[in-house]
């Protein structure tokens, strides 16, 4: 089964509203003859209308870095699925490992905010992955499990259509440390395997396994030529449409 593969570039805290709209304006030109790829950007909740009408009628895609589960109410400081929706948004990233680690977000709590953003008719992007020292006490594939099973429990399969995973490394965010092939192929095989346990093989084979962890054009091509990796979460090198844009293009 063909699954298109999806980069995705979460821009965390960086770039003004102007800011975003020329980076985001510079990559759609740059991803004029992008084919047989999906591009998202997602950058603050400040810029993404500014972001929207800049990217509109090309095919680079928005999405939001978060969200609060509740459709509104007395939550100051929050956004809710609806707002991101109406902003122009249509993916947004749930669970990344900055949200749990620096703001507590748990299992329980990032699986409301999937289900809020279904609701809402945005497509989930869940982040999953383990710390160093998670990694050294071989509870990597324990870990996992938790996280997509606490995540997704409750769900059919026609609520799901569109969800995306993304396996990111915990060590490797932000470290300049990649995940070798061998790694990423073992924790990507073995998430796959996951989802047909907990779901069925279909939606398996057509659910899309990013990976994130300091992706960068130099290691694109091989982390992208593995298997059961369907694109890849990028930082800190999608902050540069000219860096990003050559690990969108990591098959050419």
């Amino acid at each position: 089964m063909s699954r298109i593969p999806l980069i995705a570039g979460n821009w965390k805290m960086y770039k003004t509203g102007p800011e975003a709209v020329e980076t985001a304006m510079e990559l759609a030109g740059l991803c004029s003859d992008v084919r047989d790829v999906e591009v998202m950007i997602a950058p603050t909740y400040l810029s993404l209308p500014l972001v929207a009408a800049s990217i509109k009628d090309t095919d680079v895609k928005l999405g939001a870095q978060n969200l609060y589960f509740e459709k509104q109410g007395a939550f100051t400081g929050e956004v809710s699925a609806d707002m991101i929706k109406a902003a122009g948004a249509e993916y947004v990233i749930i669970g990344h490992s900055e949200r749990r680690q620096y703001f507590g977000e748990t299992d329980s709590l990032v699986f409301k905010k999937i289900k809020s953003a279904i609701e809402a008719g945005l497509k989930p992007v869940l982040c999953i992955g383990e710390t160093g020292k998670q990694k050294d006490e071989e509870k990597t594939f324990t870990v996992l499990d938790k996280q997509v099973s606490d995540g997704l429990k409750g769900f059919g399969l026609d609520e799901l259509d569109d969800l995306v995973l993304a396996y990111e490394p915990v060590w490797a965010i932000g470290t300049g440390k990649t995940a070798d092939t061998g790694q990423v192929n073992e924790v990507h095989q073995y998430l796959r395997s996951l989802l047909e346990k907990l779901f069925s093989k279909d939606f398996s084979h057509r659910t899309r396994i990013l990976y994130g962890g300091s992706v960068k054009p130099e290691n694109a091509k091989d982390l992208m030529g593995i298997e059961d990796v369907d694109g890849a979460l990028v930082g800190g090198a999608s902050l540069d449409a000219n860096k990003f844009i050559n690990i969108i293009k990591y098959n050419k």
